[in-house]
């Protein structure tokens, strides 16, 4: 049962990324109309239809960014850029509607400082050298949250999927919508919120559907209260603020949400590699960190997960530099970063785990 597991999780990373990249070379930036053309097979690729005024005025964003993939791409860096879903939007645009969910703001109203809680991975010793939690069958596939500022639930739902994994041994999709349309005391929905607030929801209202049962709209709207509940948890614990070696501890034991500064216009293309691009510390967008690992150059780094679908990235996944002299860890990921604690092998749907000699 084991290698079957193993087998079906390589089998869902191969297909992750079923949109074809597009690509460009340097002959398509000869000229205005080479570059015209350029545009209209992103386009054409990306199903793409405005007015005549927008089709002119985007166009002009295009062209900018396009040099900027090109220009970032010619400093031979360890990750590269490529023009993606996002390449006619202005990195402000892009910030407003990806980027923009305010986590830090979020944070700062909570008033319990972060650092005082327990920690049940502080005495954990030596980790892995490598994890990756997609290999061990705890990480469902790519998703995408759209145009809607609702990172913080799919942040959430990675984790609670994760945990929900280990302890029972199934790999249930769970739902960001019942998030958006019901955890709404405190978290805003399209509007942004934090992680911490929605595992205060799912252990309260006892548990969380599945995505199958209340699927993902892209948009607010009215709690189905009805839904059947299938996966729970006991609580959640925050790992110690900016201290990269908590988190390590975190990660080796189960997937974990962080929040990170996703803003840049680096971060807006970014294609493969390690990335280690400018970013600040204005936390603005709820990601998962599902493993860590090291290159064959030595450099470490933590795979990330992320809401904006599989073309985006490696395969929807992001390689971000760990281990970097500014203790928040690199676009703040180790400043807020939290995960659900589950005791039981047993789920509200009456669902627990294989037997263990099945394993």
């Amino acid at each position: 049962m084991r290698f079957l597991w193993v087998a079906i999780a390589l089998l869902l990373a191969s297909f992750l990324g079923v949109a074809k990249a597009f690509d460009f070379h340097e002959k398509d930036l000869d000229s205005e109309e080479s570059i015209w053309d350029l545009y209209e097979r992103w386009r054409s690729h990306h199903t793409v239809s405005t007015s005549l005024d927008e089709k002119h005025k985007r166009f002009n964003v295009f062209k900018e960014n396009v040099m900027h993939v090109h220009n970032t791409n010619k400093l031979d860096k360890p990750y590269k850029l490529k023009l993606n879903k996002f390449a006619d939007m202005t990195n402000h645009e892009f910030r407003s509607m990806y980027a923009g969910s305010k986590v830090k703001h979020h944070r700062m109203f909570r008033g319990t400082p972060r650092g005082s809680e327990s920690f049940m991975h502080e005495r954990v010793g030596s980790v892995p050298a490598s994890v990756d939690w997609r290999l061990k069958g705890a990480v469902t596939g790519i998703k995408d949250q759209g145009r809607c500022g609702s990172c913080w639930a799919f942040s959430t739902v990675v984790a609670v999927e994760g945990i929900n994994q280990i302890k029972t041994n199934k790999l249930v999709s769970l739902s960001e919508q019942e998030l958006i349309d019901c955890d709404t005391e405190q978290n805003q929905g399209c509007n942004g919120g934090l992680m911490d607030y929605a595992f205060e929801y799912i252990k309260q209202k006892g548990g969380i559907a599945t995505e199958d049962n209340y699927p993902y709209q892209e948009e607010d709207g009215s709690c189905d209260a009805s839904k059947e509940k299938a996966v729970s948890i006991d609580g959640h614990e925050n790992v110690p603020a900016n201290d990269e070696d908590a988190l390590l501890k975190a990660v080796a034991n189960q997937p974990i949400s962080v929040a990170i500064d996703a803003g840049g216009s680096d971060f807006q293309f970014y294609s493969e590699g390690v990335f280690y691009g400018t970013c600040g510390t204005e936390l603005d967008h709820g990601v998962a960190i599902v493993g860590y690992g090291t290159t064959l150059d030595g450099t470490k780094y933590w795979i990330v997960k992320n809401s904006w679908g599989p073309e985006w990235g490696e395969k929807g996944y992001l390689r971000m530099q760990r281990g970097i002299s500014d203790e928040e860890g690199l676009c703040g990921i180790a400043m807020m970063a939290s995960y659900p604690i589950k005791n039981s092998s047993t789920n509200p749907d009456g669902s627990s785990s294989y037997p263990k000699d099945e394993l």
